[in-house]
């Protein structure tokens, strides 16, 4: 099953210096049919004004993944922990049993992010924070693994959940296959261009649900750089 989510259904919020997008219930924004994907909980694709961000703020029991599409993104946190995440590149942050963190566009240009938030299997940990770069020309054709929380991916970022976020570039008529597996949930969203699964035709900042399906078959339609998050 495939239920497409066109970004111009999601929820969000305007604040000047953050316009932001909802895939599923977040802030002020509640759908009762779209409050969490498996274990998936957020997806929000945020736009930050140049020098302006999040201040300091408080997280506990939660993997946040933020896939910056353009732009970067400067993190500081009150473990000591500071660094900018670029285009192309992922931060993830384990809250854990409770961190407070600022992430700031520090940038003379616009910054596009996804956050992407996933519920932990595992709770009661320290928390901490990482980042990695992850160039496109790596993730041509094929699908790469941004973040983990399974062992054997040992090139992604660590996270403490059963769920698995990964990323592609394809050129336009290319396809590429993920095994998902019937008990579980995939979200995609093309970061840029757009594919068609199925049939279905999923545009840039569309979102696509998916479930009950063994594999999926991505085709570009466009250009395209598409991330999905597979959760229990």
């Amino acid at each position: 099953m495939i239920e497409l989510r066109p970004y111009t259904s999601l929820g969000g919020a305007n604040h000047g210096w953050l316009d932001a997008k909802h895939h599923f219930s977040f802030g002020g924004y509640h759908d009762p049919k779209r409050t969490h994907w498996g274990n998936l909980r957020v997806w929000n694709d945020d736009t930050i004004a140049p020098q302006t961000g999040f201040p300091p703020h408080p997280h506990r029991d939660m993997e946040i993944i933020t896939y910056v599409r353009e732009g970067a993104i400067t993190h500081e946190d009150n473990l000591g922990n500071r660094g900018r995440t670029e285009a192309g590149d992922v931060q993830v942050m384990s809250a854990g049993t409770g961190i407070a963190h600022s992430e700031y566009n520090r940038e003379d240009v616009t910054t596009r992010i996804f956050q992407i938030w996933i519920q932990p299997t595992r709770t009661g940990e320290a928390p901490s924070w990482g980042a990695r770069p992850f160039p496109k020309g790596d993730r041509g054709g094929r699908f790469v693994v941004l973040a983990s929380g399974f062992a054997n991916d040992n090139d992604a970022l660590p996270i403490r959940t059963d769920a698995r976020v990964v990323g592609a570039s394809l050129k336009a008529g290319e396809t590429v296959e993920y095994a998902i597996g019937r008990d579980r949930h995939a979200y995609l969203v093309p970061a840029a261009g757009a594919v068609e699964i199925d049939g279905v035709r999923i545009n840039a900042r569309d979102g696509a649900a998916i479930s009950d399906q063994e594999v999926i078959r991505v085709t570009a339609i466009e250009d395209s750089e598409i991330v999905l998050v597979d959760a229990a």
